[in-house]
């Protein structure tokens, strides 16, 4: 009777020991995914998002990265040196102000902008006709006044 007791004990012990083995691989894994994605800013479907532990939230604010560069919420992003750019689709900036493609954090999320679209807008820069430092994308419309932007010639 005790052996059968003991067998009995022996195997709760394994079945916790296997149970708590594979929970902390889990945790473990979920750390390290999150240590992958850098804080940054990056436009997504048309929209600036913003990377923070992790975490990807709508960019409520404008935000100055460590080089100076001063990204906007309408994805204008102004360089140190003055120099103006419209984020595009798929693009993000990292905290210190380097530029690249959010390949990483885009896997497995289908963009609602098509390839035509893309090619189009390439190269276009819109701005608004009463105020032309205000810049953006083909149908934004200016964060100062509300008129629809138009491609400037």
């Amino acid at each position: 009777m005790k052996n059968k007791k003991m067998s009995a004990g022996i195997f709760a012990l394994k079945i916790l020991l296997v149970i708590c083995f594979t929970t902390s691989i889990s945790f473990a894994q979920t750390k390290a995914d999150t240590k992958m994605m850098k804080d940054c800013c990056m436009m997504k479907d048309g929209k600036m998002m913003q990377m923070k532990n992790g975490k990807m939230m709508p960019m409520e604010k404008d935000m100055t990265m460590k080089n100076g560069t001063k990204c906007m919420t309408n994805g204008e992003c102004m360089m140190k040196d003055g120099k103006k750019m419209m984020m595009k689709e798929g693009e993000c900036m990292d905290m210190n102000g380097k530029m690249d493609n959010c390949s990483m954090m885009n896997k497995g999320v289908k963009s609602n902008i098509n390839k035509k679209d893309k090619q189009n807008d390439m190269g276009a820069i819109y701005t608004c006709p009463m105020h032309p430092e205000v810049t953006g994308k083909k149908g934004s419309k200016c964060s100062k006044c509300g008129m629809d932007l138009v491609e400037k010639k």
